[in-house]
């Protein structure tokens, strides 16, 4: 079948790559417009537009995919749309362009975790299954008819990255098959049981702050679940410190939660919790790249006693 393919971060990358290795024709591929990123705050592709380029795929970018998007996909004359991790909405006009419609591959077995960040969700809840569910996409959030789904473990090390590459394998090979399988005509759709639905949200800033007064094992699992992007933090003076990660400990003071227990090159960087403590591991302090948090507190110093997000 002819494939309009809209994804943008590396997961998008190697599904694009898996229905490309298939006998699938991909006719184009819509990502989100280049964003600054990184320290030097340079202008960027995203992973499935570089990943496009090297196949030689002409790549599309829109502003507003229901306003700027409409004919140019009309023009491509395509079999069916598939989408991984795009990042916008799409309209029903859009929905209705190509003949099979669109499938969406989701980080996660629906109907749980729907929405736009299920990947890290899963992490930061602490759950130890996820999975991914290749779905008819319609108007809804995430509501569309389910084709295929399979679980994936979550390690107690996988961070969203790790997580995000191993679901990404899963949903490319899924995601031929279900392309196969509507190709074929031996497609069967199921409906999700909206009584079991989740949601997940866009994250934003506030919702990567680290609260101290939460559990050890609650802080890590939201530091697993923001790393590489967009990554925990806390502040300290006035400064922002971000934790790509952290480890429990053991502690039973009775200072206020997110005092700084421990700041040296030996002990390392130990804080409060209300449970007892965590070690930040690796960070970024300001002004500075990412490293151990040893390897900083042999140079620099955080004064004992400070308290962290005052």
């Amino acid at each position: 079948m002819k494939v309009i393919f809209l994804g943008t971060p590396d997961f998008s990358a190697v599904v694009l790559n898996e229905i490309v290795s298939s006998h699938h024709q991909v006719v184009g591929v819509v990502c989100q417009p280049d964003k600054p990123s990184g320290r030097g705050n340079k202008v960027l592709p995203c992973p499935a537009k570089i990943k496009a380029q090297q196949l030689n795929i002409p790549v599309y970018q829109f502003n507003k995919i229901r306003i700027d998007g409409v004919q140019t996909l009309k023009n491509l004359n395509a079999d069916i749309m598939v989408t991984a991790a795009y990042g916008q909405i799409l309209s029903q006009e859009i929905i209705d362009i190509c003949p099979y419609k669109i499938i969406n591959v989701h980080g996660s077995l629906l109907p749980k975790y729907r929405g736009a960040s299920p990947i890290q969700q899963a992490i930061i809840d602490g759950m130890t299954e996820t999975g991914i569910t290749i779905m008819k996409t319609e108007a809804g959030v995430d509501t569309g008819d389910m084709l295929l789904s399979e679980s994936v473990k979550i390690d107690d090390e996988d961070t969203y990255g790790t997580l995000s590459e191993k679901l990404s394998l899963v949903g490319a090979k899924l995601c031929v098959k279900a392309l196969d399988l509507i190709e074929n005509k031996n497609a069967n759709f199921l409906p999700q049981n909206n009584e079991l639905a989740t949601y997940t949200k866009m994250l934003k800033k506030e919702d990567t702050i680290i609260n101290f007064n939460s559990d050890s094992k609650n802080i890590i699992n939201l530091v697993r679940g923001l790393n590489p992007n967009p990554v925990a933090y806390f502040t300290l003076n006035g400064e922002s410190f971000k934790v790509f990660c952290a480890k429990q400990l053991q502690y039973s003071g009775n200072e206020k939660n997110g005092t700084i227990l421990k700041a040296d090159c030996k002990n390392g960087l130990v804080i409060k919790t209300a449970d007892g403590a965590v070690e930040i591991i690796e960070m970024t302090a300001p002004n500075s790249k990412r490293m151990l948090a040893k390897s900083y507190l042999n140079g620099k110093k955080i004064p004992v006693g400070s308290v962290c997000n005052e």
